[in-house]
């Protein structure tokens, strides 16, 4: 049976289920049937400028786990950025164009991002960004979003762009959360929330893009990429046990993405037919495997903790080399932007986004569309298109868990 506090965490998430800040978005509802309307089709995420089709009944009839907490970068970011001082930001048009409300809201994408899709995979509404809520309980309830677009692992990283959240600074927010919850709840019923909740952890490749690569601070005179890459993945095996020590016991940490083949680096590096660029890839390859390594490594030191990777590379590239099967047309060239394949310079206006997103991987210099951010949350939930996932998905993890608790 279940535990009395995860009981009362499920009694206490439908009390508060209509809370404004935790609703789907409105178009997601049939008001009539209560029924949730998403995309899906088995061979392929259809347009994203297409309108949601109805399913005849909810991803899953009731949550699977009580929350989804998300600590990253702009792979992730669903508007934290809007509050800040920064040019990294997506508050404007083209960007949300393809969402839900079809109005930007801060996602670096022209429709929904990865955890989008994954929270309604569990079950859950959309997460709300940490500085879009209210700071009530049951804004929280559900699950919190604490990524800023140009955080990285590194503190200084992306500071250039102007404010941010760093990850230190995302992690105390999170332990702020808890302690909310603690003094909201009680300890017990806290504990049991956090611990059967999900986080998902995105971030490290501005790490690449904002310092590595430019050569801040000469670090590529101190630091080779084989040793910088190891710097990273230790400072996130100990963020990683640090969350651990905070009760959370479910982790999807996520690799890196194949930033040598996005549109900015194919101009920057004068790609003549849109190779990816070998060099940078290299280097990110190596990061991932690192961090499939330290996986398997906490796996064994924290008892009961369950923690999955996921390679986004490997399933990324899957796509690039695939794409025809895919539905993609194009693999160089981003959506929205200027110059040689519209990587020079970042997405600004409508008019310089393409018609139709949805063949495209890229949706600007560095973020890939709606489309792609699909096939990659089915393969984090289910390996529906490729494994990317180590040791097991999200799915199996869920529910391998679940079945844990049910003594």
């Amino acid at each position: 049976m279940l535990t009395t506090h995860l009981l009362a965490i499920f009694l206490i998430s439908a009390i508060v289920s209509h809370s404004k800040a935790l609703r789907f978005p409105r178009e997601l509802y049939n008001l009539s049937s209560n029924q949730i309307f998403i995309v899906d089709n088995l061979s392929r995420p259809p347009s994203s400028s297409a309108s949601p089709t109805p399913l005849l009944s909810p991803a899953v009839s009731s949550p699977l786990v009580p929350a989804l907490f998300i600590i990253g970068d702009s792979t992730v970011d669903c508007g934290n950025n809007n509050y800040l001082g920064t040019f990294a930001r997506a508050d404007r048009p083209p960007y949300g164009r393809d969402f839900d409300t079809h109005l930007p809201t801060g996602r670096f994408c022209n429709g929904r991002i990865p955890v989008d899709y994954l929270a309604l995979h569990l079950g859950l509404p959309f997460v709300p960004s940490y500085l879009g809520q209210t700071g009530e309980l049951e804004d929280m309830l559900h699950g919190v979003n604490y990524a800023s677009a140009a955080a990285g692992i590194i503190f200084s990283s992306g500071s250039e762009l102007g404010q941010h959240i760093s990850l230190t600074h995302q992690i105390q927010q999170f332990s702020d959360t808890y302690q909310q919850f603690v003094l909201s709840l009680g300890e017990d019923v806290a504990i049991d929330l956090i611990s059967s909740s999900v986080l998902y952890v995105s971030i490290g490749i501005n790490d690449y893009i904002h310092y590595y690569l430019r050569n801040v601070s000469n670090v590529q005179n101190l630091y080779l990429p084989w040793g910088f890459n190891q710097f990273l993945a230790s400072t996130m095996r100990q963020e990683i046990k640090n969350l651990y020590n905070t009760n959370v016991q479910r982790f999807v940490v996520m690799g890196l993405p194949p930033i040598g083949c996005a549109p900015y680096y194919l101009q920057r590096y004068k790609s003549n037919n849109g190779e990816c660029v070998e060099e940078i890839n290299d280097m990110i390859m190596e990061f991932n495997f690192f961090m499939r390594y330290m996986t398997d490594e906490l796996l064994h030191e924290l008892p009961d903790a369950g923690i999955i990777f996921c390679d986004v590379f490997q399933g990324s590239m899957d796509i690039i080399r695939n794409h025809k099967s895919y539905g993609f047309e194009s693999t160089a060239n981003a959506c929205c932007g200027l110059g040689k394949y519209n990587g020079w310079m970042m997405c600004m206006s409508p008019q310089m986004a393409c018609r139709n997103a949805s063949d495209h991987i890229w949706w600007d210099q560095f973020h890939p569309t709606d489309a792609v951010n699909a096939i990659l949350a089915d393969n984090v939930w289910s390996s529906r298109h490729t494994e990317m996932c180590y040791p097991m998905n999200l799915e199996k993890m869920v529910f391998s868990q679940s079945l844990n608790n049910l003594v």
